[in-house]
């Protein structure tokens, strides 16, 4: 086991970066004891929507032909798809190739796509077709016209819930969660909306890149948190949601539902913070990054009940079981405060901000925020190449559209029972006795030892372990015992003795293995602590 100086040293490094240690020694332990390996330190779910896949292999199938269709070069040279008559061809295409995984997915998909979003039928087909040979560059830069429309639809239901805001939204596509982060990090220093020594609060616990970027000398950034206690059911108390009266804090960051709480904000909490900025901090600039609402019934998201303060940050990776793809959106609602607030900055930063964006325009101050995150996504310069690549952009509106086509939520209630199933599975293997809770999304777990190991081996053996082991312990020994890895819960700011458990990438029976390797390390404690008892004093 590492020793004490060691997993002090460890303290300064992300749980990501804390993992590979964990792997490396499961892994040993694993071949050494001929045990199985398990590893829920991270969140790539192991299942994957299979029918919008189908559609989008067979529908690259049927874009070659219709670049050949243009021009057929022996040398292997296709030429650009045309618009002119291609849904008809897509769909006599379809029916001599009815057989083939996906065909009748596309075909009912283009009907359905015409009929609710009024397309013309060339245009949409077109722009799957022309998207899915990626030979051109995104135009818009920013999203897709048929794709932004289709995906506006699919986070109105995913992210903003009932009722839905007025007005519309405004997307980015990107490159997942992770990128929207960065790119809206970048935007708000470089509009002057947050400036390094600014304070903003952050919802905690939280996915530790956020606790991380607010430290980087780009950004120097000073944090509140915003705490979400085991206590109050991983919801903000009152006191908490207070802080947020101060002037001082610019804007408050949450993930929502919680990582690692697997918490959703309930409709109180959301209430509250409603009211407060609604009668006290109309200025307060959220961000909310909603990845596992559809894992939670009847998700309502910050973007939904207060779109003019909010960005939305939403990513498919985890629903679709899609991390590989990189798909992302960034939101922000068409009457926004950030539009507002860059419009008041003082005329020494508009006057640099003209300067910044005066080569895209010869009115850089009428460039949307959601515009300008654009622009910095590629340093301004190369604003001309910026956007998403095509063939994502084309899975984004398949693995959307499939969801809206699926009425009865089949596909969303086999995600929920999979992920619940699992969460079950390790609470019964620990011994806890819980009652399920509605906010609770199941995609992660968070173990407070602390908290359970008082009720199992008594408050004396905690006590002894927090005077004489450090929390890291905990993880290095699961890893190095029993070839489990799982992180640890400090770095989000969770409880320092507290482990995050992924639901998603591992096998049902791997969580009763997971909940017999936490009691079998707090067993190995108390013995510890008995065996410190019987050692004469000095």
């Amino acid at each position: 086991m590492a020793d004490l100086n060691t997993l002090k040293k460890f303290e300064a490094l992300s749980p990501f970066e804390i993992k590979d240690e964990l792997i490396n020694l499961a892994k040993a332990t694993s071949r050494t004891t001929q045990s199985a390996f398990l590893n829920a330190g991270r969140g790539n779910p192991n299942w994957i929507a299979t029918t919008p896949r189908e559609g989008f292999f067979l529908l690259g199938q049927f874009a070659v032909t219709e670049s050949k269709r243009v021009m057929e070069h022996p040398a292997g040279i296709g030429g650009m798809p045309q618009a002119g008559g291609i849904a008809g061809r897509l769909e006599i295409w379809l029916a001599k190739h009815s057989d083939m995984p996906g065909a009748g997915f596309l075909s009912a998909m283009t009907r359905f796509a015409v009929k609710k979003f009024g397309f013309d039928a060339d245009a949409f087909v077109h722009e799957l077709v022309d998207s899915i040979i990626g030979d051109n560059y995104p135009v818009p830069d920013r999203m897709l016209v048929h794709n932004e429309r289709i995906v506006h639809e699919y986070l109105q239901w995913a992210m903003c819930g009932e009722p839905r805001p007025a007005g519309k939204f405004d997307l980015y596509a990107v490159e997942g969660g992770t990128a929207a982060m960065c790119y809206i990090f970048k935007s708000l220093k470089a509009n002057r909306l947050l400036h390094p020594g600014d304070t903003i609060a952050l919802g905690t616990p939280i996915f530790t890149p956020y606790l991380e970027m607010t430290h980087l000398e780009d950004y120097d950034l000073k944090v509140v948190h915003i705490k979400a206690p085991q206590e109050n059911r991983f919801q903000y108390t009152d006191q908490e949601i207070k802080k947020l009266e101060d002037p001082k804090i610019k804007a408050f960051f949450v993930v929502n539902p919680g990582n690692p709480t697997g918490m959703a904000m309930d409709k109180e909490t959301i209430g509250k913070i409603t009211k407060l900025v609604k009668t006290k901090r109309p200025d307060l600039m959220l961000l909310t990054d909603d990845v596992y609402g559809t894992f939670v019934d009847d998700f309502r998201s910050l973007l939904g009940e207060l779109p003019h303060n909010t960005i939305g940050v939403y990513s498919y990776s985890k629903y679709f079981g899609c991390t590989g793809w990189r798909l992302g959106v960034i939101a922000t609602h068409e009457d926004n405060i950030f539009d507002k607030m860059i419009a008041k900055l003082p005329a020494a930063d508009l006057k640099a901000l003209d300067k910044r964006y005066g080569a895209l325009t010869l009115e850089p101050r009428k460039i949307k925020f959601i515009d300008r995150i654009v622009a910095d996504s590629r340093d301004v310069a190369l604003n001309h190449t910026a956007g998403l690549s095509l063939p994502q952009q084309v899975m984004m509106s398949l693995f959307s559209l499939s969801e809206m086509m699926d009425k009865d939520k089949h596909y969303q209630k086999a995600c929920k029972e999979i992920v619940n199933r699992r969460i079950w599975t390790l609470i019964d293997s620990i011994g806890l006795q819980l009652q399920p809770n509605p906010n609770f999304d199941a995609y992660y777990a968070l173990i407070d030892f602390e908290f359970w190991a008082r009720k199992n081996i008594g408050d004396e053996a905690v006590e002894y372990l927090k005077k004489h082991i450090h929390p890291l312990d905990l993880a290095f020994r699961l890893a190095e015992a029993y070839g489990i890895v799982l992180l640890n819960g400090g770095g989000f700011e969770a409880p320092n003795w507290s482990l995050r458990v992924s639901l998603a990438n591992l096998p049902d029976e791997a969580y009763e293995q997971i909940g017999r390797g936490v009691r079998l390390i707090a067993r190995g404690y108390r013995d510890m602590h008995e065996a410190s008892r019987l050692v004469p004093a000095k």
